[in-house]
Formats: C-alpha cells, sequence, structure tokens
C-alpha cells in the first residue's frame, strides 16, 4: 500500500527547501566576497601607482638637489660668490700653505703607543 504524504515527517518535506536556501547563500557570500576582493585590488594597485609616482618624483628632486650641491661646491661658484659678497678674498700664497704629513702607523704595536702619548707626562728639555 502506498504511504500516505501527510504521515511524513516535516522534516522530509523541508529538507530540499533547506538546501536550497543554504545554496543560495553559499553563491551569494562568494559574489560578496569577489566583489569585495575585486575593490581591494583596485585600491591597492592605486595606492601602488601612487607611491611609484611619488618615489618617481623624491628621485628627480633628489637628482636636482645633488647637482645644485656640486654646482655650489665648484671653485668657481664659490669664487663668484665671495666677489659677490664682497669678502676680500683671495687665494692662499704658496707661502701661506702648511703641509703636514700623513702619519704612518705601520703596526699594531706602534698605533697602541701613539695612543698612550695623551698619557704620558710630559719630559722636560732643558738641562
Amino acid at each position: 500500500m502506498a504511504k500516505n504524504r501527510n504521515s511524513q515527517s516535516a522534516s522530509i518535506r523541508f529538507g530540499p527547501a533547506l538546501a536550497a536556501l543554504f545554496a543560495c547563500f553559499v553563491i551569494a557570500g562568494a559574489a560578496v566576497g569577489y566583489v569585495w576582493q575585486k575593490g581591494e585590488i583596485y585600491r591597492l594597485g592605486k595606492q601602488i601607482r601612487d607611491r611609484e609616482s611619488r618615489l618617481a618624483q623624491l628621485q628627480s628632486d633628489d637628482k636636482r638637489l645633488a647637482d645644485q650641491l656640486a654646482l655650489l661646491h665648484s671653485p668657481m661658484a664659490l669664487d663668484r660668490r665671495v666677489q659677490g659678497l664682497k669678502l676680500g678674498l683671495a687665494p692662499a700664497h704658496p707661502m701661506q700653505v702648511v703641509r703636514l704629513p700623513e702619519p704612518v702607523l705601520g703596526s699594531l704595536e706602534n698605533k697602541n703607543s701613539v695612543l698612550k702619548f695623551a698619557a704620558r707626562p710630559v719630559e722636560s728639555t732643558t738641562q
């Protein structure tokens, strides 16, 4: 004898409807996640482009300032500035220049002895 539909439990009748509703929620959640992810990719790409353009601007400013610094350190530019400010400066005569020889430190022992000179008492040269 065939079973009567009225005798079936309610959970069996609503099972396919709940499964379909769950599938719809999963698909809607995946769609929302996809749209959010695409928005994040666009936002991060825009940040990268902005920062790359800022880096290029800073590099060009750095090069321009380095060129300006090199120009200001050149002897000709310094001479022009001295003449413009009327400071009365002139190049030193060869007799005014004192050249000191560079000390030579041969070994570590000599290096330590040079460092000890500051602590050594001054010896008298008068007899």
